[in-house]
């Protein structure tokens, strides 16, 4: 009965990401940045310079390469290949959504910026973080989120939290460095559980 509704969980991720995501292509549907969002982008941005190095570790993660590699060296270590196809496949599939979802927010790039252009008085913290350019989605938090979702079964209950937990330091991080906008990241977020949760549904 408990391994049943623990398979349950890839379903349930990936309804709960058309929801997540549904919900954030929404709020960015608009003609300028909700000034709730530009509230919640200075809270994080504005939070003092010594968490960076902290943070920058597990941002990482949302690197195509770094992880696409801690994805299969975890697989290796469970001796999975479902769960090594699944991360491959995530990492191409991250490609792809991240390029629909801002074809389809075209009409909106403008807004949708990264906020060096679109936050008055963003900081930008890091060499790489972009000052301008498509923001929507954050392609590092949909990778993070699609290989967590891949884990998150194979791993168990006991450990299923920490690839979330790198995942949501991610998302934070990205917003922190400015280089994204929050409903940047929550769509990434939502893209990342409907990629990873069908992935586990179909290849595990």
């Amino acid at each position: 009965m408990l391994a049943l509704s623990f398979r349950a969980i890839p379903g349930s991720l990936a309804l709960a990401g058309v929801i997540v995501l549904g919900l954030s292509g929404w709020g960015a549907r608009a003609d300028e940045i909700h000034p709730f969002e530009r509230r919640a982008f200075r809270a994080v941005n504005r939070l003092p310079g010594w968490i960076y190095v902290p943070l920058w570790v597990p941002m990482q993660f949302g690197n195509l390469v770094v992880g696409a590699v801690a994805g299969l060296f975890v697989a290796f270590l469970l001796r999975d290949w479902g769960v090594a196809i699944a991360v491959v496949v995530a990492t191409v599939l991250k490609l792809v959504v991240e390029r629909v979802i801002r074809r389809r927010m075209t009409t909106f790039a403008d807004v949708r910026q990264r906020p060096g252009t679109s936050e008055p008085g963003a900081i930008l913290r890091g060499k790489d973080v972009p000052r301008e350019g498509a923001s929507f989605p954050s392609g590092h938090v949909i990778l993070a989120a699609a290989i967590a979702a891949v884990l998150s079964s194979a791993l168990g209950p006991s450990l299923a939290w920490v690839p979330w937990l790198v995942t949501l330091l991610v998302m934070l991080g990205r917003v922190y460095v400015g280089a994204h906008n929050p409903l940047d990241v929550t769509a990434g977020l939502g893209a990342g559980m409907l990629i990873g949760g069908l992935l586990d549904l179909l290849l595990r």
